[in-house]
């Protein structure tokens, strides 16, 4: 744990400890840290092909992501040759050392639209996701050697930082080595598939996998270290930090420990609605990565984004009733439930073991959007934006508690003027939140976000150093408070 972590963890562990188990605090006299915008990004990006480019770009900018991760950039841009490997460099026999033998057009031009949008890059080497079926795939499949795919990883990493083959010096830090390869037929592929999940059959190729995976990743964290120190490598994107990802993770550590060559980071996905369970996983992660002795190695969950009670099946469902529930009411995929979810785990995150994370995110419309297909904007779109608007005027966090189904973030404007308290009530049957607040001298302004409430202004009661915060309507609700200082 870094030493910025430890002062956090305490100063939080203090609070909660001189606090009743039904109490919420803040004290914006305590400070704790700096905010982490890093914690705050997305693989959400502007478009390449839009008839509506420049209205999406001023949407994203609404959000205030830090980064942006280029996985699954090639699904929203369809027909456009962009970031993916084999679109970069389609032509396996080919000599990776020269130039002429790659196309970057289409990538200058997507990572140009992201830079000037204002958001840093977070690189996925590899390929995207491809839903082609249990025995028929094409990206996916394992490449056939390893280090040539290295040194085409290394031309790709050589145009944009040292401006190999008319390209850039771009201040691109981290790049991740391909994503999700513990997918079943999806990602890391063996020609005659991967076979059935719970078989024999299926045992046995996920061991063959997970140890030609090993040796890619050795290989190419070698191949690319050596030629760019200053650049940060790692990945692999795992499904999960738990289970079957784990016993992966568990290999690759101990692959890199045997080979002498350490990750820069570790980074893992999670679709769930559990709040606890992200925060632990990032725990673990840290576990786990210290025990193999690589205690400087960052922590990145790279996707992750609320799935509800009805899970993968109900998102994914042709039951008109089941699609019902999965897309409308307060439990919806971007809800309110989902919403309230969302800004909870943004708050924990920022003093969590985690150095980033990113809300999936990619396209702009549909389960992973922010609006539906007739342009009417989620929920999850207000909470992203609230959120958004704490990372771009606060940079300092205070002391505060957490309680229940409540989640409290308080924050510092940076003109030291203002303090903001995000509460964030996700599933809670309560209509009424009380939280202790000091270091203040009265309420500035607040806003609800509700089931039928998007950011709007609300009257909040402050009296004796308690605030108090009435729900209009039973459920998950969010306020944000400002405050004199």
């Amino acid at each position: 744990m870094t030493v910025k972590k430890a002062v956090l963890t305490f100063a939080a562990a203090a609070l909660c400890a001189a606090s009743s188990a039904e109490s919420l605090k803040a004290d914006f006299s305590k400070e704790t840290g700096r905010v982490n915008r890093a914690l705050h990004s997305s693989g959400f990006a502007p478009k390449v092909t839009s008839t509506n480019k420049a209205k999406l770009a001023a949407e994203l900018r609404d959000f205030n992501f830090d980064y942006t991760r280029t996985h699954d950039l090639a699904l929203i841009s369809s027909g456009q040759r962009i970031v993916d490997t084999h679109f970069i460099f389609p032509l396996e026999h080919l000599d990776a050392k020269d130039p002429k033998n790659y196309y970057f057009d289409a990538t200058d031009h997507q990572l140009d639209l992201i830079r000037r949008n204002g958001n840093r890059i977070f690189y996925r080497l590899g390929t995207s996701i491809e839903h082609s079926g249990p025995t028929v795939h094409f990206n996916s499949l394992i490449p056939k050697d390893f280090e040539k795919t290295a040194e085409v990883f290394a031309g790709t990493v050589r145009h944009y930082t040292k401006g190999w083959g008319d390209g850039f010096n771009w201040d691109i830090k981290y790049w991740e080595l391909w994503n999700e390869p513990d997918g079943v037929n999806n990602m890391w592929c063996l020609p005659e598939g991967d076979g059935t999940r719970g078989s024999a059959e299926f045992a046995k190729r996920d061991k063959i996998r997970r140890d030609l995976f090993c040796k890619f990743f050795v290989t190419c964290l070698k191949r690319l270290k050596k030629e760019f120190p200053e650049c940060k490598f790692g990945g692999p994107a795992m499904c999960s930090a738990s289970g079957r990802s784990l016993e992966w993770f568990k290999s690759i550590l101990a692959a890199c420990k045997e080979a002498g060559v350490a990750p820069d980071f570790m980074s893992w996905h999670y679709y769930g609605h559990s709040v606890e369970k992200i925060i632990a996983d990032a725990e673990n992660m840290r576990k786990l990565c210290d025990s193999y002795g690589f205690k400087d190695c960052e922590l990145i969950i790279n996707e992750w984004h609320y799935l509800g009670p009805y899970g993968w099946g109900g998102l994914r469902n042709f039951d008109a009733k089941t699609l019902e529930r999965v897309w409308s009411g307060p439990g919806s995929h971007n809800g309110i439930d989902s919403s309230c979810f969302t800004l909870s785990v943004l708050s924990r995150l920022q003093t969590s073991e985690c150095d980033q994370a990113y809300f999936y995110g990619c396209r702009h419309t549909g389960a992973w959007g922010y609006k539906d297909g007739f342009n009417k904007r989620y929920t999850v779109y207000y909470a992203l934006k609230l959120f958004g608007s704490i990372m771009k005027e606060c940079n300092k966090l205070c002391a505060s508690t957490r309680s229940g189904t409540v989640t409290t973030l308080a924050t510092k404007k940076s003109d030291g003027k203002e303090g903001w308290l995000l509460v964030s009530d996700y599933g809670g049957k309560s209509d009424t939140i009380e939280v202790e607040v000091s270091g203040v001298s009265g309420v500035a302004s607040a806003t609800i976000l509700d089931h039928e409430r998007n950011n709007a202004p609300v009257n909040v009661v402050f009296e004796n150093g308690k605030l108090t915060l009435k729900k209009p309507i039973k459920g998950s609700a969010a306020f944000l408070v400002k405050f004199n200082l």
